[in-house]
Order: C-alpha cells, then sequence, then structure tokens
C-alpha cells in the first residue's frame, strides 16, 4: 500500500467529517411560509382566516431576558361577522408562538 494514497484517504475522510458535523449542528430557520402555515393552522381553530402577512426577514427580539431571531406578522380573522386583527411574533428557528397580539381598531381621521 502506498503511504501517500493512505494520507490522502484519511484526509478526506476527516475534512468529509468535519463538514458533515458543521452541517449537522448548524441549525437553520425555519422558513417563513412555513411558520404562517403553522400560525394559521392555530388561528383557524377559532374561526375563519381572512388575511394574513408575515415579515420575511429574521430579527432579534428580546423576551425575559432571552434573545431570539424572530419572524413578525400578523392575521386577521372574522368572529361572529367582525372582523380581529392579530400581530405576532414566532421563533425562527422552531416556528413557535412568542406572543400573539390583538391589534385595537383606532379610528382613521
Amino acid at each position: 500500500m502506498n503511504w501517500k494514497s493512505f494520507f490522502l484517504g484519511a484526509a478526506v475522510g476527516l475534512a468529509g467529517g468535519y463538514v458533515t458535523k458543521e452541517i449537522l449542528n448548524h441549525k437553520t430557520n425555519v422558513s417563513p411560509e412555513k411558520v404562517l402555515e403553522h400560525v394559521k393552522k392555530q388561528f383557524k381553530q377559532n374561526g375563519t382566516i381572512s388575511g394574513s402577512w408575515i415579515h420575511m426577514v429574521a430579527e432579534p427580539y428580546e423576551k425575559h431576558q432571552f434573545t431570539y431571531r424572530v419572524y413578525k406578522g400578523g392575521i386577521s380573522k372574522n368572529n361572529n361577522g367582525t372582523n380581529e386583527q392579530f400581530e405576532f411574533i414566532a421563533d425562527a428557528k422552531t416556528g413557535t408562538l412568542l406572543d400573539v397580539r390583538p391589534l385595537s381598531e383606532e379610528p382613521v381621521y
């Protein structure tokens, strides 16, 4: 057996192992579309959705001294003939809802 071939094979194996480890350890964000789909599924349990949106870029958000990368979005739904609007904040890594708040309907002058 040729020592050059042995060391070349070992180097390629180590490099491949390192790259694989980095890929597996690197946690990527859930796509904004999947997060919006998940949020809509949650809201559909309590009424019909009339509109939705999501900001496609994750941004930093702090809650209870923890910092998250989040997507922000909104949902409009019909509840007994009344249109209600909500803003939501979802974790970009898991898609979990971190916060939901109703938007008050202020008259526009």
